[in-house]
């Protein structure tokens, strides 16, 4: 494992990475919705979508978000069933989650989330609908399309909000980023594995490890269009 920075993006502030990607990003949900401006959006307007739309919403910005590919969903599968055998095995409390989950992570109404795959230990937030507040553990799967959403945006939301760890498995680099959010600062980078790695999950003390292994190969293959 090593620290490095994020393709020449330490030191960038939450702000600077959000105003740049929203400036860029333009969200064709928004565009059809029509009603607001982006960045006025509320938790009533993304209930308020077709069912059909999947958007996230952050500070009022609804991104769009793109059916997952088969290697993505290999890898989120993968790695929850490991965390999931962990924790089942141990008689653990704390809960594991996959995507799709609504979290309201802020506890606003101006944030909703859907993360690939997760650790809640406070059960309190656990609600019907989703999860109310920021869980412990976080992983992002890049995709091409979310890529620098999950690498910028969402990185300094889930540190600011209490996630106490996150990393970011990108297939296509094949390498792990970690960001251990209760021992660094905001703009820390994060310490990298590759996909050969067993990575351990510290807020378990390193003793709940993911192999990713297993996804070395995944990663390697190639799938006609």
């Amino acid at each position: 494992m090593e620290r490095d920075d994020v393709n020449g993006k330490r030191g960038v502030s939450y702000e600077d990475a959000f105003r740049e990607i929203t400036t860029q990003m333009v969200s064709e949900v928004a565009l059809a919705y029509g009603k607001k401006e982006n960045g006025e959006y509320t938790v009533e307007d993304y209930y308020a979508l077709p069912d059909d739309q999947r958007v996230e919403l952050i500070d009022g910005f609804f991104f769009d978000m793109e059916a997952p590919g088969f290697k993505h969903q290999q890898a989120v599968g993968e790695i929850y069933r490991q965390i999931a055998n962990y924790i089942v095995d141990r008689g653990g409390s704390c809960l594991p989650f996959v995507s799709p989950v609504d979290v309201r992570l802020d506890c606003d109404n101006r944030t909703m989330v859907q993360p690939d795959v997760g650790i809640i230990c406070d059960r309190d937030k656990v609600k019907r609908w989703g999860i109310f507040g920021a869980p412990d553990f976080l992983i992002e799967v890049l995709s091409p399309s979310t890529r620098m959403k999950d690498m910028l945006i969402k990185k300094g939301k889930y540190q600011r909000a209490g996630v106490r760890e996150y990393w970011m498995v990108d297939l296509r680099q094949r390498k792990v980023l970690v960001y251990l959010f209760e021992t660094m600062d905001e703009m820390e980078g994060p310490v990298i594995y590759g996909l050969e790695d067993r990575i351990p999950i510290m807020i378990y003390n390193g003793d709940l490890t993911v192999d990713m292994g297993v996804m070395l190969s995944w990663a390697q293959a190639e799938y006609p269009e």
